[in-house]
């Protein structure tokens, strides 16, 4: 059987064969590792923690459990404070003790010398100085036998729930967990554990754990019963949370469900629960309850460069139009203010977007923007109206296409074209970052294809450009973190000269080549009335490599060298320039992601010269 703990007052274990409890003193010497506690500097309260014969791993858990450790590094530092911190810290150690498979153990948790549980919460001292948190573990039990049956087909459970593993409760909880949903993942939704046999020997120092599992009958999705709208349509909130009805029943559906409701931004909060008892037939029902958010919200964003300016842009949206989940939005924005080599640039543009289109996981979507380019090159004014559905199986993939007409006239240095086509822009991104304003680990892969149709002087061909980026930070203390980027990207089965001008590439600038001026790197190729005109090239290939390492809670550093080259014809041939930059940066963290501050300089190539400085919000990739 278990041996009883009564930590404080020094009874412990006293299981077959134990002989009697031991009586635990603060005094006891121990040959264990000891620490003192330095999260907040200039605290008066010492904490140190004795754990005997310990490598460190069983510290780290126990310091992590500790509430006198929380206390002391929020500041909360009064006696009062410290000694119910103290007093709730047996349980909480006893328990990460137990998780560990360490069941014959002896905590001392002494406030200037005394035991705290000696001590009345009533009766606290005027002060305290010092908390010594001690702990001897005692033996780590080990299973001698761990069964767990019925188990559904393709269940996995805990590698470390078997014979001669550490017997810890926490892997025979995660062992039952994964039982039970291992029966839920294949339909039976009413799957428990029936019972638990465990049983501690302490004169062997092994546990003895079987589980029995009661899978319950298989199930099918019954009704969807929906709570809480306002606005909202029932009819069309069916459509967007996509119930299953009559398809067995699979935990990854309900959770599909509240993916796609938080995806259209309309609820500030979804519950889904299973309804208690089986239903007709063997169905489960599901309750669906909602809470709609204020319907408008308006937003907004900057960038500062040296050369390139001040960059601003602004949103207002609504997120119920309709009362069918329908996001109006419309969006502008002013960029290259005090630029020191071009003009301001405009863009305005609105976009109506409705969840549940054809499917649950796909948003139809109508757009229309404008836009007025004063770029160092050429002057652009362009109008873009068309239509298109986003795919959203999962929060990892996304895939878009759409059908626009696109107007276009251009002005090269005094020449001016106009450009007529109807493109079909299609996208798939797969997103595996671990934080997409701050990626420590994972990567991130984009593909594009855009086939487009020219009209009079206009060219068809197609323009294909794909990114990946990959994030690696080593160890478990995550404070180094090494990022890197490469893109690639040509435009098929067109004349430079009769493609768009706002689909041609060009390199430099914070998307691309840090240090240089934005856009600064194209080709010459195109005769204009007064010679060649620069422009765009038709391929291009980027690389950027970046070190970011943690100083602080809130503050980091970076190092990062970014190149890139850009052809005059298709498939990266033809004549063609490269540059590349290098520099340093500063990260500050804020709730809604990392504040950047770069500067840059040119390390190769003649584009540019001097150093550039980027202020932005987000990591740079």
């Amino acid at each position: 059987m278990m041996g009883a703990v009564l930590v404080g007052s020094g009874l412990v274990g006293s299981g077959p064969g134990k002989g009697g409890a031991a009586l635990a003193q603060s005094s006891s010497p121990f040959s264990g590792i000891s620490g003192w506690f330095d999260g907040e500097p200039g605290s008066p309260l010492e904490l140190k923690f004795d754990i005997e014969g310990d490598d460190g791993s069983l510290e780290r858990s126990i310091r992590a459990a500790s509430l006198v450790q929380g206390a002391r590094a929020e500041g909360r530092i009064t006696a009062q404070d410290i000694l119910a911190a103290a007093r709730g810290d047996y349980a909480r150690i006893l328990g990460t003790l137990y998780d560990s498979g360490y069941y014959d153990a002896v905590i001392n948790i002494t406030l200037d010398g005394i035991e705290a549980a000696q001590i009345a919460p009533l009766d606290a001292p005027g002060a305290v100085q010092s908390v010594t948190i001690a702990v001897q573990p005692g033996p780590q039990f080990r299973f001698s036998r761990a069964d767990i049956a019925p188990v559904a087909p393709g269940t996995e459970l805990p590698s470390d729930y078997r014979q001669g593993e550490p017997a810890g409760t926490g892997v025979m909880k995660s062992a039952a967990v994964a039982g039970v949903d291992g029966w839920r993942n294949v339909g039976h939704a009413k799957a428990d554990v029936a019972s638990t046999d465990i049983i501690a020997d302490h004169r062997s120092d092994t546990v003895d754990s079987r589980v029995v599992l009661a899978p319950g009958p298989a199930l099918t999705f019954g009704q969807l019963t929906i709570r809480g709208y306002e606005r909202m349509d029932p009819r069309r909130l069916r459509k967007m949370a996509g119930f299953p009805e009559g398809e067995r029943f699979d935990p990854e559906k309900i959770e599909d469900m509240r993916k796609r409701l938080r995806r259209s931004g309309v609820f500030s909060a979804i519950t889904i629960t299973e309804t208690d008892g089986v239903g007709p037939g063997n169905t489960q029902d599901v309750d669906l309850l909602v809470i709609e958010q204020k319907t408008r919200r308006i937003g907004g964003g900057f960038e500062l460069s040296n050369e390139n300016g001040l960059a601003l842009t602004g949103y207002w949206m609504h997120r119920n139009l309709l009362g069918g989940g329908e996001r109006l939005r419309f969006d502008a924005a002013i960029s290259d203010i005090g630029a020191e080599t071009s003009g301001e640039d405009y863009s305005a543009g609105v976009r109506l977007d409705r969840p549940a289109t054809l499917h649950p996981d796909v948003t139809g979507y109508l757009l229309f923007q404008v836009a007025r380019t004063r770029d160092e090159d050429y002057d652009l004014d362009s109008a873009t109206v068309g239509l298109g559905f986003t795919y959203l199986p999962s929060d990892w993939l996304t895939a878009d296409i759409a059908l626009l007409y696109n107007a276009q006239r251009v002005n090269d240095e005094g020449e001016k074209t106009d450009f007529r086509f109807v493109s079909l822009p299609m996208s798939v991104t797969w997103d595996r970052r671990d934080d997409q304003t701050d990626p420590t680990r994972g990567y991130w892969l984009s593909g594009n294809l855009t086939p487009f149709l020219g009209m009079d002087d206009t060219d068809s061909g197609a323009r294909v450009l794909g990114e990946g980026r990959a994030y690696f930070t080593p160890g478990t203390e995550g404070r180094l973190t090494f990022a890197g980027r490469a893109r690639l990207g040509t435009i098929l089965g067109a004349d430079l000269a009769q493609t768009p001008r706002d689909y041609l590439f060009y390199s430099g600038g914070g998307g691309s080549v840090r240090g240089q001026p934005y856009e600064s790197l194209g080709v010459e190729v195109i005769r204009g009335p007064e010679g060649l005109i620069k422009t765009g090239g038709m391929s291009v290939a980027n690389m950027s490599a970046e070190v970011r390492y943690q100083l602080r809670e809130k503050i980091g550093l970076a190092v990062f060298a970014d190149w890139g080259q850009v052809w005059a014809e298709d498939g990266f041939g033809g004549d063609s320039g490269s540059h590349s930059g290098a520099g340093i940066g500063v990260r500050y963290k804020t709730p809604i992601g990392p504040l950047r501050f770069d500067l840059a300089g040119p390390t190769s190539g003649d584009t540019g010269s001097g150093v550039q400085a980027y202020l932005g919000l987000g990591q740079a990739f």
